[in-house]
């Protein structure tokens, strides 16, 4: 196939040459040929030469790189990659474990496929694409995903309604590309927890909790723990493995509530530690006694999904901090996250720093937390670095 060449204009290379794997609109001269969004293109220097291949999109980001070396985009492609992303994995042990198989398998610019993500459930993967061009692709990475998942594989499940460009207009629906009798059930460190890769955020679950989870169960024993923006009760099933006298989860979401209270339950059939909420976190955190609890988490979803919100966004992590900082017991331990990409971690800490402030108390940083190693932040592409987080000891 004839792949429609992109031109730089001079000197717009530069990036590329340090394998940034994005062109921006504003860097392109001309395109000889028809392109359509998501069609695959060669990216050129203002002097003809080659210097990448990726898909097209329409925006600012007018093309991902798929590879700077002039390869056609095929199913080996496809398998290549995959099969280093998983190897990849296996090196840094959380895939083919028996007390764990749920982790990313590939995580976009991280793995060299911009506009991807793969997450892994036991038998299942769920495929989620954030470009048009993976979209267009989704069938020949199923492929190449049996092929090198081999037998372990089952299910393969789409998940792309609200992640795809929603200009586009594709019609997309989520469905099972392979299989779809899939139990809901996966394993993480032990645990196990029903994943509603069907109806719930993200793929059904966040994977890349899973290093800060096992931390909180270290801190967990013998404290009152409050799980706030608690979802799925990751955070509220390890700390109950860790000894926790009591851990109550608070979601503004019934359904969520509902899925906390199935995990707890599958882990710790009757515990009667747990509790959870259907309440607003502010509302919550307002109301709730002094000293209450001793150990708490703040995992909010996304103050802020772009530049334009982050002003605002700062506003409210200062807002929500300063809340725990109040209430927390002497002595008290916080766990607090931004997953906003748009707030860099000095930003975030800036902003826990002032509530911290604002409170008067003493607080010390026990641990600057970051995405698990199978989120990997591809090093030409620092924008990949998206979660933030501080475990503090509040006096």
């Amino acid at each position: 196939m004839l792949l429609a060449n992109v031109y730089l204009k001079r000197g717009k290379d530069e990036s590329l040459r340090r394998f940034h794997p994005w062109v921006f609109s504003g860097a392109i001269h001309h395109i000889d040929g028809q392109v359509q969004e998501g069609d695959l293109v060669r990216v050129l220097t203002a002097d003809g030469s080659f210097i990448a291949v990726g898909h097209w999109q329409i925006g600012t980001i007018a093309v991902r790189v798929l590879s700077f070396e002039d390869e056609p985009v095929d199913s080996l492609f496809w398998q290549r990659r995959l099969q280093a992303a998983l190897q990849v994995r296996r090196c840094m042990g959380v895939a083919d474990t028996p007390q764990n198989d749920t982790y990313r398998l590939v995580h976009g610019e991280g793995d060299h496929l911009p506009g991807l993500v793969i997450d892994i459930y036991g038998p299942t993967a769920v495929v989620q694409a954030h470009s048009v061009g993976m979209h267009v692709c989704r069938h020949l990475i199923a492929e190449a995903l049996q092929q090198v998942m081999g037998e372990r594989l089952h299910n393969i499940f789409y998940k792309s309604e609200t992640t795809l460009p929603f200009k586009a207009d594709l019609g997309q629906e989520n469905g099972f590309l392979l299989g779809g009798d899939a139990e809901d059930v996966a394993m993480e460190n032990g645990l196990r927890f029903h994943i509603d890769w069907l109806r719930g955020q993200k793929t059904g679950f966040f994977v890349d909790q899973r290093d800060n989870r096992s931390l909180l169960e270290h801190y967990s024993k013998k404290r009152a723990v409050l799980n706030m923006f608690c979802y799925t009760g990751g955070f509220s099933v390890y700390a109950m493995r860790g000894g926790a006298r009591l851990v109550h989860s608070v979601d503004s979401s019934a359904k969520a509530v509902e899925l906390v209270n199935a995990n707890v339950e599958l882990n710790f059939p009757g515990d009667a530690r747990h509790h959870a909420y259907t309440e607003d976190a502010f509302k919550f955190l307002s109301q709730m006694q002094q000293d209450a609890y001793d150990l708490m988490i703040l995992d909010p979803p996304a103050f802020a999904k772009h530049k334009d919100a982050l002003r605002n966004a700062l506003k409210g992590y200062t807002r929500l901090n300063a809340r725990a900082f109040e209430k927390i017991a002497p002595g008290g331990i916080l766990f607090t996250f931004s997953c906003s990409q748009a707030v860099n971690k000095d930003q975030f800490r800036m902003a826990v720093f002032t509530a911290a402030a604002q409170s008067g108390r003493r607080v010390r940083i026990l641990h600057q937390l970051h995405q698990p190693a199978d989120h990997p932040i591809n090093i030409y592409h620092p924008e990949g670095e998206y979660l933030k987080g501080l475990v503090l000891y509040v006096e």
